[in-house]
């Protein structure tokens, strides 16, 4: 007599929500679809959740093994979020686990991380504490800058209300040029500047203003543009392989990570000591934040070292985004792979 098994995992009901209050909504959206699309429809119920500006919406489900139902915009069910229920069709729907899927605040900052952590709702992402503090790249590198086996680029910060003007005279005086200038809280590029003579310093940081509070001004640093993501598997963190960015633009801005301006070259042809300095790196600063799901690195490869850029805790997962392309190259399933990072969370 033959039996067949099938794999019972933690959860049963998942939310993936996506969209966000940021810039990087649409982006946050198409990766949202994407991770719903692929996430295995025999072992779960997959729910999928539109929020934006406090508005929160039922946009489509699909049950095991069915078809994706999705809701005209004008009749999408409420999300209740008393407890983040819906209701479909008179039946209470409650989620035993949460996939974020939301580019900048308030699912990449701790916000929403801290409100399903409240519920006691498992969710994908880090904790609500390693999310701020990785959010923020000034406070990134503020908690790595003990460490000995990465390199920081040089910097300078500035909060609005402060004497722009000054420190741009600073900034400039102590790290030279060129410069980038980041919102210390921003993604995709948003807000991104890169600055060649003195007089552009002040209105970039102006400019990043637009998309923060504070803004961080770092040294840039001339190499070879490397990325690697690193995840849970069975209480291990495990790196995926190495991917080089090589832009046809000034740098790898919104345009060439959206619009096909750039080559993602994967995994990165570099020396097999590189590629595995840059894995266990990762592996290493993952373990140091306390990093939970999919986190992914950015680098700089210099010739006086590798530069550690910032970490993003919600990377990109649309179908032509960095991590897909990993677990890809590393010759695994993304179905699968989806499940592990769930199953491990």
């Amino acid at each position: 007599m033959y039996y067949t098994y099938t794999y019972m995992g933690k959860y049963n009901t998942i939310a993936v929500i996506y969209g966000s209050d940021s810039s990087e909504w649409e982006v946050a959206c198409r990766s949202g679809e994407y991770t719903a699309s692929r996430i295995d429809d025999t072992q779960y119920d997959v729910y999928e959740i539109f929020a934006r500006f406090g508005k929160w919406s039922l946009v489509a489900y699909r049950k095991k093994n069915s078809m994706r139902v999705p809701f005209p915009e004008e009749a999408r069910p409420e999300i209740d979020k008393n407890d983040f229920s819906v209701t479909v069709y008179g039946e209470k729907v409650k989620f035993d686990y949460v996939y974020i899927m939301q580019h900048g605040t308030p699912g990449e900052n701790g916000l929403l991380q801290g409100y399903f952590e409240m519920l006691a709702i498992p969710h994908s992402g880090c904790s609500a504490f390693v999310s701020t503090v990785a959010f923020d790249k000034y406070s990134c590198k503020s908690y790595l800058r003990d460490i000995d086996y990465v390199k920081l680029a040089p910097d300078a910060f500035v909060r609005k209300g402060m004497d722009v003007n000054a420190f741009a005279a600073k900034a400039v005086e102590r790290l030279g040029l060129p410069l980038f200038v980041k919102p210390t809280d921003g993604g995709s590029s948003f807000g991104i500047t890169k600055v060649k003579e003195a007089d552009g310093l002040v209105p970039a940081v102006n400019y990043a203003f637009s998309e923060g509070p504070a803004v961080v001004v770092e040294k840039s640093i001339k190499g070879r543009e490397l990325t690697c993501a690193a995840y849970l598997d069975g209480g291990e963190v495990k790196a995926l392989p190495v991917i080089e960015i090589i832009t046809e633009n000034e740098y790898f801005d919104y345009d060439a990570k959206y619009n096909g301006h750039s080559q993602e070259v994967c995994p990165a042809q570099i020396s097999e000591e590189l590629s595995s300095e840059i894995q266990k790196i990762t592996e290493k600063i993952y373990a140091h934040l306390g990093c939970n799901g999919i986190v992914r690195m950015d680098y700089i490869s210099a010739e006086d070292g590798l530069y550690f850029l910032e970490v993003n805790t919600i990377p990109g997962m649309t179908s032509a985004s960095l991590v897909p392309k990993m677990v890809r190259a590393a010759g695994m399933d993304m179905t699968a792979f989806l499940t592990t990072v769930i199953e491990n969370s």
